[in-house]
């Protein structure tokens, strides 16, 4: 029997395997970021063994409250600024130049199909769009990670979820992976690896693929993965034109880690979304979704538009082709935080940050506070917001606060109308 992607990256990177479902796995990255890193450094310190197993495979941020807004997060961020300086790590981005980590590091080229990538932050499974075995994982890990450049894992299951069908306009990839965590639940993915096959898949953008993976945690998966092919190529080109003579060869490069035909999984799922509607959640789980349209008329506080889901350019675009020469209603907060620092140029550059700003939006610097509640974004309590970010758990934006997911596209119409709404760009069949 073949053999599935994870498989196939646990095999070519086995260093141990202490029991029969336990492999230990060399790693080719260890993402960090100063909320989860700095207890890590702080403990390694403590146990006399500040070091690190090689600085270039490290990589660094400071993204979920930049700048800081406290003397307890500007303490964060001195330890892994420290820390970065310390040990030598050249990829450290500060305030300035950082970005939301999960845009970010894709964005310089960081991840490779068949790598490993292991980081203290349950979202890295975002980096699974490239080919990649990516996982969240706690801080005992992320020490070991950081120190010797190894992580222990189960064994892979895998579910493998055809992506079917025809997708309607103005339904995107948010509201695809909404729709799967709606039908398979919270649990539906419990310790298994989410694979994303099918015509659909194969059409979406990089963007899109990484909004997928993304969201595979919300689902319990460990890590959701693409099979990496030409757009994965395209994508990557600019850091790998040096090492490959074509993008034909680096395509044929990249095959061998894809799932092999016969590969055996766990379970099969299709998902034809030639019906599907735009999706939002309700309540505080993010399988507790419904259409958008059931939800029509719930007014809102806040409309937030970005993350590490959907505050890529791509996400950017969408949202600006619907707010053009309009303005959010007067009750709404709308508050767009493009995803990293090479986004907002472009976006200033292309001038849809100022329609974001002529249709009332406030813009701020790339950032991670809103979603987690933070900063730049908290909510009162009773008060709702329509977010583009991946988790609405119970005051996950805030004590008292309720938060609906939703693509950009429903977000920015929801600005405009000053409640749920679908966007103009779908067409109801």
């Amino acid at each position: 029997m073949g053999k599935t992607l994870a498989e196939k990256i646990f095999e070519t990177h086995e260093i141990d395997r202490p029991s029969k479902d336990v492999w230990v796995l060399r790693l080719d990255r260890v993402f960090c970021h100063e909320i989860t890193t700095p207890t890590a450094i702080d403990d390694l310190v403590q146990r006399g063994k500040d070091r690190v197993f090689d600085p270039a495979r490290i990589k660094a941020v400071i993204d979920h409250v930049s700048p800081a807004k406290d003397g307890k997060t500007a303490l964060q961020g001195k330890i892994l600024r420290d820390w970065a300086r310390r040990q030598g790590i050249q990829d450290f981005f500060d305030i300035g130049s950082n970005g939301v980590c999960h845009a970010l590091f894709p964005e310089k080229g960081f991840v490779r199909p068949g790598f490993t990538v292991i980081m203290g932050d349950s979202h890295t499974c975002t980096h699974g769009a490239f080919g990649a075995f990516a996982a969240g994982v706690g801080t005992t890990d992320l020490e070991v990670g950081i120190l010797k450049g190894v992580c222990a894992f189960r064994y892979p299951r895998t579910l493998k979820i055809n992506v079917e069908g025809s997708l309607p306009s103005g339904v995107y990839g948010k509201d695809i992976i909404l729709g799967i965590i709606g039908k398979i639940g919270v649990n539906g993915a419990t310790d298994a690896v989410i694979e994303f096959h099918g015509p659909v898949i194969e059409k979406l953008s990089m963007e899109s693929r990484m909004t997928l993976c993304n969201m595979a945690v919300e689902a319990g998966a460990t890590s959701g993965i693409c099979q990496p092919d030409l757009t994965t190529v395209e994508y990557l080109w600019p850091f790998i034109k040096e090492e490959y003579a074509s993008k034909q060869e680096a395509l044929k490069d990249f095959s061998r880690w894809k799932s092999d035909p016969d590969a055996g999984y766990d379970t099969v799922l299709n998902f034809d979304v030639s019906s599907l509607e735009p999706l939002v959640t309700f309540g505080y789980k993010p399988d507790q979704v419904k259409p958008v349209r059931e939800m029509e008329g719930t007014p809102v506080d806040q409309v937030y538009i970005g993350s590490c889901t959907n505050g890529r350019y791509e996400d950017l675009e969408i949202a600006a082709s619907i707010l053009k020469g309009k303005k959010i209603d007067s009750k709404v907060r709308g508050i767009l935080a493009p995803a990293t620092p090479a986004v907002y140029q472009r976006a200033l550059e292309t001038g849809i940050l100022r329609i974001f700003l002529d249709a009332g939006f406030c813009v701020t610097n790339p950032t991670c506070g809103a979603c987690l509640g933070m900063s730049n974004g908290v909510l009162a309590p009773g008060e709702v917001c329509a977010s583009t970010t991946n988790r609405n758990f119970n005051g996950r934006m805030g004590k008292g606060g309720m938060v609906h997911l939703m693509s950009p596209a429903t977000a920015a119409a929801t600005a405009v109308a000053g409640y749920i709404t679908n966007s103009s760009l779908y067409k109801n069949r």
